[in-house]
């Protein structure tokens, strides 16, 4: 089993319930977004596209933030999520500096909110990294991640891409992954 993210870019209106749903089911803290839409055009005048492009941690089968990470706190799962252990995690930001994604965020004072509704969170978030983990705790209950359940498009497709009789998997045909000439082989890809 390996979980996989599917975004169809031709259906995202760049509308950010997939961001406000993750920042909701993980209490976030200021500036920090898990996943975040980007803005872009393509093209030149007059003939200029604009489209919009989800962007969170890629799950990657080789993560070059696990490379870096000198305690042992980036750690893969048997199903391809790559987590991060906060009591082995000290802060030092070398994961966040190797991601190619830029999809590593680090938790101090300054940008947690004063009011964060999981209070439970704030000890164990303060000083350490953090990202997207494809909400493993809903996953591991059958549910799919708060941006795949909040699309209001239904552009994310979530699930088990070794399963052939997947929707992800049958998706793959049409799929590209970014920075694919890399080789981070990643669990997150887009059709264009």
């Amino acid at each position: 089993m390996k979980y996989a993210m599917v975004i169809d870019l031709t259906k995202c209106v760049g509308c950010n319930s997939c961001t406000a749903a993750c920042k909701i089911d993980n209490s976030t803290g200021f500036g920090v977004k898990y996943g975040q839409v980007l803005e872009l055009e393509s093209g030149s005048f007059p003939d200029v596209t604009k489209f919009y492009l989800p962007i969170l941690c890629m799950q990657c089968e080789n993560p070059e933030c696990l490379k870096v990470c000198p305690t042992g706190a980036t750690f893969k799962t048997d199903d391809g999520i790559v987590l991060i252990d906060k009591n082995k995690c000290m802060g030092c930001r070398y994961c966040a500096a190797a991601c190619p994604y830029m999809a590593r965020y680090f938790y101090d004072d300054s940008g947690r909110p004063l009011d964060v509704p999981r209070m439970d969170l704030e000890d164990e978030r303060h000083g350490t990294a953090e990202k997207c983990d494809f909400c493993i705790d809903r996953v591991r209950e059958g549910e799919n991640p708060a941006c795949v359940q909040a699309c209001p498009y239904e552009a994310r497709t979530f699930g088990d891409i070794d399963d052939p009789s997947s929707r992800v998997h049958s998706l793959m045909s049409r799929a590209k992954s970014l920075k694919e000439e890399e080789g981070f082989n990643v669990s997150v890809y887009y059709i264009w």
